[in-house]
């Protein structure tokens, strides 16, 4: 399976408030709104979600090419992709601008604040696809994920015009965008992810009712949080897959990333959507479970038996064949 992945290159800035954000904030206030945390620990890591996209697919076995805008600073965090199984090759270096910076807190009940630092990433606009197919070959799947508004215009539009299968993610840039640019980015998409507070963004932003969304893509893929994920495919019966439980809840940035990395992984091994939601989901847990984005590690063994214990051993026994040990 040939997979591009477009979006933001990132490092993480991750901190963490030992109360609740809740408890500092006056409601009719908010206009004037001044507040500072203490915050217990700060955590620097690699992140941005194509990049964390691709390490996912790259710890599975698979080999995504990422394509994005980075700043100078990028050489290290290149040699760790790289060294993950991420083909870097088609990534715009900057010289003028530094890579895109996150900037979070989470209180003690996993709530976040957050700001980020587009830098390099706006530079994204000027990535044209079709050198990049010239180089690879042609994508299965085009993931066009929060980028640059621009360049996310740009490639989806790209990927009409030249026919290539796109999967639209565009997650926190619904925030900022208006109903046109996300009519514009989802419309004609093979695969709409979105988590579910981001599914009714999109239906009050661009007017479309659920329906009306799910006739415009192919497949629609809805993140539940601790309840799991529910698939919606037009003509067929929706289904919903629960979550595997986590050993210790520490840390939720970048737990969506691993979710679309298992399910891409999963198309790509021609699993069925189930499957692939359950993948998705069981890579997920491996990032909730740990501080930063990419520093799980997978092993087969242990892999695949959770899986089992989470989804019974013949669904197993379907990925079991497919996924390898990628980190000693």
């Amino acid at each position: 399976m040939s997979l591009l992945v477009t979006g933001s290159i990132a490092t993480d800035h991750l901190m963490s408030f030992p109360g609740k954000f809740a408890d500092s904030l006056v409601v009719d206030q908010l206009d004037k709104i001044a507040l500072s945390f203490l915050v217990d620990d700060l955590e620097v890591r690699r992140g941005g979600c194509a990049a964390n996209i691709a390490f996912g697919l790259g710890c599975l076995g698979l080999r995504p090419v990422l394509v994005g805008a980075v700043g100078e600073d990028f050489v290290d965090y290149r040699a760790w992709l790289e060294r993950h199984n991420v083909d870097c090759d088609s990534v715009r270096v900057s010289e003028t601008k530094h890579t895109a910076r996150f900037v979070c807190t989470n209180d003690s009940t996993m709530a976040q604040i957050a700001s980020f630092y587009a830098g390099a990433m706006s530079e994204a606009r000027e990535i044209e696809l079709a050198p990049i197919v010239g180089r690879v070959g042609a994508p299965d799947y085009v993931l066009v994920g929060p980028n640059d508004p621009e360049g996310m215009l740009r490639h989806t539009q790209e990927c009409r015009d030249r026919g290539y299968p796109f999967i639209a993610d565009p997650s926190q840039q619904l925030a900022f965008g208006d109903g046109h640019l996300i009519r514009e980015l989802i419309d004609g998409a093979a695969i709409l992810f979105s988590n579910e507070y981001e599914s009714a963004l999109i239906e009050k932003k661009t007017g479309w009712s659920d329906d009306e969304v799910l006739a415009r893509v192919g497949i629609r893929v809805v993140t539940l949080g601790a309840a799991g994920v529910r698939v919606d495919r037009s003509g067929e019966e929706s289904f919903a897959v629960p979550a595997v439980p986590e050993v210790e809840k520490v840390e939720p940035t970048g737990v969506g990333d691993a979710f679309r990395a298992g399910f891409l992984a999963a198309l790509a091994w021609d699993l069925s959507l189930e499957r692939a939601a359950q993948l998705g989901c069981l890579l997920a847990v491996h990032v909730v479970e740990q501080v930063g984005t990419q520093e799980y590690t997978l092993h087969q063994g242990a892999f695949v038996q959770r899986f089992a214990d989470a989804y019974g051993d013949d669904a197993a026994k379907e990925i079991a064949e497919h996924v390898r040990t990628p980190r000693p």
